[in-house]
C-alpha cells in the first residue's frame, strides 16, 4: 500500500505498540443487501465491535444499501437491534453514539441510476461532515449474480474512482463463480472496474484465529516444521462438518452442493495453508506465490468414481429430534441430486509431500458441527513392544480444531501406570478460551478491519479461485455423468461409501 493512501506516518507513534498500527483511518463501510442475514448477524456486529475495540476512526461511517423505504434512523434501529442481539463485545452507549451518528441509507434497486447518485451525494457528504477523506470500501452481500450490475453501476457514476490520495476497495463474497468459467467472467466484470490489489475476495475461514495459527504453529516452532512432510506423515484429514441441515437457504443452496460451498473455496485454502512452503514474508504477494504452488501441484485421483464420494441426507434424528430429509425440505426439488455430503481424495506432486494423500469431507446433518485438520503421523518403523503392549496405541495426531473449541490438540501413545508395560493413546490440548484471558475476535471483525487498512494477506487472490474451481470441475462433471448422491440417515457422519474410500487405503475417517 502506497504512504499516501496509508496516510502520513505519525511522529509520535510508537514502533513497539502492537495495537496502534491496526487501527483504521479516516473510512466509510457501503454495505450493499444490508437487509441481509449475513449483514445483520456478521457485518453490523463486526462493525460495532471494531469500534468498541477502538480499531476504527472517529468519523468512521456506515452506508446501508437495499430496497427498503427506510430514513437513516429506521436503518441505525436496525443495526442496533442486530448489535443487541449478535455483538461479541459488551453493549457500551457512548460507542453506539459516535457510530451512529455516521449511519446513512440509500434505498434503491441495483439498476436504479437515481440511487446510486443519492449514494455518491451520501458519500460526499460524510466526507465533509465526518471526515472519511474519500475513502470507501464496497462490502457485495448480494448474490453472485448481482455482482456485474452493482460494480458497473459504481463505475457509470464515478464512485469506484477514488479521488488524490484516497482508495476504494470492493469485498466480494462467496460464492465467487458455480465454475472456472463463471469465475473468470466474474473476475473479469471486476477487474474491468477495480484492479487486483483493489479486490477483496471475503472468505470467512481465513479470518478466524485457528487458522491463522496454522502458519504460527509451523513457522514460529521449531517441533513441528522438520516432521512436515512425506517422511513423518500417514496422511492429512480436513473436515467441515455441520450438524444443521439447508434452513431457509433451499434457493442458494440446490444446484450448488457441499463441494462447491465449502471443498472450492474453505477446504482447499486450508489444504493450501496446511502444506505450503515457508514464505518469505507474511506480506499477501508471498503468502498468495506459495499457496498457488501447493494448489498447481495438486493432482486428482485417476479414478474418480473410487476416490470421490457424495451423499444427500436423509431423514433421521438430530439432537433428539426427527429431522427431514434434503428432499423433503421446503423448496427442494424431490429429483434433485445436489450434494449436501461431499469427501475426496487429493495428493499433492511435490518433494515435500509425494505420496501423502489429503482426504477433504464437508456435510450438512452430520454428527456434530466441528471444523478440523488432522495432520496423522506414521506407525513407528520399529517397536520393541509386544502386539499386546500396544493395541490401543493408534497413530499419532496433530488436529488443529478450527471451531466450534479453538485449539490444538496432540495424540501420542503413553504407558498406563501399572505393573504391566501397557500403551495407550493421550492427548495433550491447547484451547484458546484457557491460554488467553482476550477472546478470540469474530472472523469478519479481522477481515473488514484488513480491508480498511488494505491489508490482504487473509484474501484469496482470482489466481487461487480459479485454480480452485480447475480442481473441483472435473469432480463435479464426473457426478454429473455417474448415478445420484448416496442417501445417509442425518445424524450419522456421512454414507457408507466415504468410509469405504478409505478402508480401501486401509485408513480411516477420524470421529471428530
Amino acid at each position: 500500500m502506497s504512504s499516501s493512501a496509508a496516510g502520513p506516518d505519525n511522529p509520535l507513534r510508537d514502533a513497539q505498540d502492537r495495537r496502534l498500527p491496526r487501527i483504521a483511518g479516516p473510512s466509510g463501510l457501503v454495505i450493499f443487501g444490508v437487509t441481509g442475514d449475513l449483514s445483520r448477524k456478521k457485518l453490523m456486529p463486526a462493525v460495532y465491535d471494531l469500534a468498541n475495540r477502538g480499531l476504527l476512526p472517529p468519523g468512521f461511517s456506515l452506508v446501508g444499501f437495499a430496497r427498503r423505504e427506510w430514513a437513516h434512523e429506521d436503518f441505525a434501529e436496525v443495526v442496533h437491534a442486530s448489535v443487541k442481539e449478535y455483538a461479541r463485545t459488551p453493549f457500551r452507549e457512548e460507542v453506539w453514539q459516535q457510530l451512529a451518528q455516521g449511519m446513512r441509507f440509500v434505498p434503491g434497486v441495483f439498476d436504479d441510476d437515481v440511487a446510486f447518485e443519492t449514494l455518491k451525494a451520501t458519500m460526499t457528504e460524510l466526507d465533509k461532515e465526518r471526515g472519511t477523506g474519500g475513502n470507501f470500501a464496497f462490502y457485495l452481500s448480494v448474490p453472485p449474480k448481482f455482482f456485474p450490475t452493482v460494480v458497473q453501476q459504481l463505475k457509470k457514476h464515478g464512485l469506484s474512482d477514488a479521488p488524490r490520495d484516497s482508495w476504494r476497495r470492493a469485498v466480494v463474497e462467496k460464492p465467487f463463480g458455480h465454475d472456472l468459467a463463471s469465475a473468470q467472467e466474474l473476475n473479469e466484470v471486476i477487474h474491468g472496474v477495480f484492479r487486483a490489489g483493489e479486490v477483496f475476495r471475503i472468505d470467512h475461514y481465513l479470518g478466524k484465529e485457528t487458522v491463522q495459527n496454522i502458519l504460527a504453529l509451523r513457522f514460529a516452532n521449531t517441533m513441528f516444521e522438520p516432521l512436515w512432510n512425506r517422511s513423518y506423515v500417514d496422511h492429512v484429514q480436513i473436515t467441515m462438518a455441520e450438524d444443521i441441515g439447508i434452513g431457509g437457504r433451499a434457493g442458494y443452496y440446490d444446484g450448488i452442493g457441499s463441494a462447491r460451498d465449502v471443498i472450492q473455496n474453505h477446504l482447499l485454502q486450508l489444504l493450501a495453508l496446511t502444506a505450503m512452503e515457508e514464505p518469505s514474508s507474511f506480506d499477501a504477494k508471498a503468502l498468495v506465490t506459495e499457496k498457488l504452488k501447493v494448489l498447481n501441484a495438486v493432482r486428482l485421483p485417476e479414478d474418480l468414481g473410487q476416490h470421490t464420494v457424495r451423499g444427500q441426507y436423509a431423514a433421521g434424528w438430530q439432537g433428539g429430534e426427527k429431522v427431514l430429509g434434503y428432499l423433503e425440505e421446503e423448496g427442494i426439488d424431490p429429483h434433485s441430486k445436489t450434494d449436501t455430503y461431499a469427501a475426496l481424495k487429493l495428493e499433492i506432486d511435490n518433494r515435500r509431500w509425494a505420496g501423502v494423500p489429503f482426504y477433504l469431507r464437508t456435510g450438512k446433518r452430520l454428527g456434530r458441527r466441528v471444523t478440523e485438520i488432522a495432520v496423522v503421523f506414521q506407525r513407528a518403523p520399529y517397536s520393541p513392544f509386544n502386539a499386546t503392549d500396544t493395541q490401543e496405541l493408534g497413530q499419532n495426531a496433530l488436529v488443529i480444531r478450527v471451531q466450534p473449541d479453538e485449539g490444538v490438540t496432540i495424540r501420542f501413545g503413553s504407558k498406563v501406570p501399572g505393573t504391566s508395560m501397557e500403551i495407550r493413546d493421550v492427548t495433550m490440548d491447547f484451547a484458546y478460551g484457557e491460554s488467553f484471558t482476550e477472546s478470540s475476535p469474530e472472523a469478519y471483525e479481522r477481515l473488514i478491519l484488513d480491508v480498511l487498512l488494505g491489508d490482504a494477506n487473509l484474501f484469496p487472490r482470482h489466481q487461487e479461485v480459479e485454480r480452485s474451481w480447475e480442481i473441483l470441475d472435473p469432480v463435479e462433471d464426473h457426478w454429473e455423468r455417474h448415478g445420484r448422491p448416496e442417501p445417509y440417515p442425518a445424524g450419522t457422519w456421512g454414507p457408507k461409501a466415504a468410509d469405504e474410500m478409505l478402508a480401501r487405503d486401509g485408513r480411516s475417517w477420524r470421529r471428530p
